[in-house]
């Protein structure tokens, strides 16, 4: 699923309406009665409606959603505001519809406005403002945002919750946008729907299908993503009858130290569970016996060191290799790293320690090898590029750096999401919060090793690789509940994931 500009929805309005053809007061009523249908899947017309339109567009549909309402039974009262006296074509249009009609009340509010009592009983649809909004709301329109937040009531937005804008919120006020419990948004997603502290204001939110032209759809380009399974299901290569272990790569895993097994173990069984057909793990003397006894499918190799990396490995016999769990920071550590990066010419998968020495240790950042796959969560990021004001600088600063370096990073998070050199970004819709736990991303780095080592392209490795890990977190989900779901399940629910993932 393409996730498009404020910008770009317009023409693609625009598109539609010229070539359905469909008049756009006609397109409004159609992406009105979604919402409507929307509704009415969750409240009957006891309840009592209270909306708020805004002079555009967005005000226009909130017009024509109260009168849909109105006609199915439901108790509405409408304030418009329109201090400038001066409203869009079809929002005049639905504004005459709805005066027309023995509605409980209608308002428009020029420069003074007597505020409605809102309680916990009450419904309130905000259609003040649309994503087309380039500037934080200000004066009447804030002390209205301010008012409904304030209130105990419900609150459905309108394709977004007015004051939010679409993409960049960095210079926005965040007391002045509506905490909406639901959004209902047209088509598609916007970019901001997929940051972590837009949440607060989007409530649950549902994409609504209103019939833009799928031509437009299919010619308009955009670096921002979902990735769908229906996408991803060609990318995978079916295993041939007559092949070896051998056809599948030979993995190297650079992981553990003393007190940390348990990440090299994690690593490890994702490693195994998604189809390579050869590991090796490399590990500290005391970690030796515990990797033989937990998972004897992978060879074992120790370390100079009694309780962690210290010394480089010769990756020339390995098709890829996956470098950090639980390695630790020690300055011996620091060095075997340095020497194994720069000493390695194909691609690398770099997690946890490897991150955190990267961002000790910049210059190191020249040697590593192109097309490799970083996999930061957001703090660890940062510690690499430096500290980012929120989401969207922390998106657009690591599409620089993966640009600069020639390399994939998997910012790991709710919508994880894979950042490619040529600046795409791809969503990641798996996984659930039960994956918030230790060894999450131990076992992720396994996965995406496995995928190097079988020959797969690091786009396709980091595509196939977030979403099988998040739709096996999905399916221990299912069994386990997020409360008690470990690492360990993610792992046993691999197989399973890449079943459904082949169907």
């Amino acid at each position: 699923m393409k996730i498009f500009s404020s910008h770009q929805i317009k023409e693609l309005d625009s598109y539609t309406i010229q070539n359905e053809p469909i008049s756009s007061l006609d397109l409004m009523e159609r992406a009105s009665m979604k919402i409507v249908e929307t509704i009415l899947e969750r409240w009957d017309n006891s309840q009592p409606v209270t909306l708020f339109a805004g002079p555009g567009n967005n005000g226009g549909d909130a017009l024509c959603v109260g009168r849909f309402l109105h006609e199915k039974g439901f108790t509405v009262r409408a304030y418009l505001f329109n201090p400038k006296n001066r409203l869009s074509a079809d929002c005049q249009t639905n504004k005459e519809r709805l005066e027309k009609l023995n509605i409980a009340h209608f308002e428009e509010v020029g420069n003074q406005f007597a505020p409605p009592k809102l309680t916990a009983n009450d419904l309130v649809i905000d259609g003040l403002f649309g994503s087309g909004l380039n500037k934080p709301l200000a004066g009447g329109f804030a002390a209205v945002v301010r008012l409904i937040n304030a209130s105990e009531a419900k609150v459905v937005s309108i394709d977004v919750p007015s004051g939010l804008m679409g993409e960049d919120n960095t210079f926005n006020q965040s007391q002045h946008i509506i905490k909406a419990d639901y959004t209902f948004c047209f088509q598609f997603p916007r970019l901001a729907f997929l940051f972590a502290e837009n949440q607060l204001f989007l409530g649950e939110w549902k994409v609504l299908p209103i019939g833009l032209h799928p031509d437009i759809l299919q010619q308009t380009e955009t670096p921002y993503l979902i990735t769908e399974l229906a996408n991803l299901k060609h990318r995978i290569k079916r295993r041939k009858r007559f092949s070896h272990k051998g056809t599948y790569g030979h993995a190297l895993l650079i992981a553990g130290s003393e007190g940390m097994a348990g990440a090299s173990i994690l690593s490890a069984k994702g490693c195994l569970k998604s189809g390579v057909g050869l590991l090796t793990v490399h590990v500290p003397i005391c970690n030796v016996p515990i990797l033989q006894t937990t998972v004897p499918e992978a060879m074992v190799q120790k370390d100079i060191h009694e309780s962690y990396f210290a010394y480089p490995v010769d990756a020339e016999n390995y098709e890829a290799i996956g470098i950090g769990p639980g390695l630790g920071n020690t300055p011996e550590t620091d060095q075997a790293l340095f020497e194994q990066i720069t000493q390695t010419d194909k691609p690398l998968v770099l997690d946890a320690d490897a991150l955190n020495f990267i961002g000790r240790e910049k210059q190191v950042l020249r040697h590593i090898p192109k097309h490799s796959i970083l996999t930061p969560h957001p703090k660890e990021l940062e510690r690499i590029i430096g500290n980012c004001t929120n989401s969207y600088t922390r998106l657009t600063q690591a599409c620089e750096f993966a640009k600069k370096t020639e390399t994939y990073i998997v910012l790991k998070g709710a919508f994880s999401i894979i950042i490619t050199p040529e600046g795409n970004c791809y969503f990641n819709p798996t996984g659930n919060p039960g994956m918030a736990t230790g060894g999450s991303g131990d076992v992720l780095t396994g996965v995406l090793l496995a995928l190097l080592a079988q020959g797969y392209s690091s786009l396709d490795a980091a595509l196939l690789g977030v979403y099988v890990h998040g739709l096996a977190g999905d399916l221990a989900k299912e069994k386990q509940g997020e409360m008690g779901m470990t690492a360990l399940d993610i792992v046993d629910h691999l197989p399973q994931a890449w079943l459904k993932m082949v169907e």
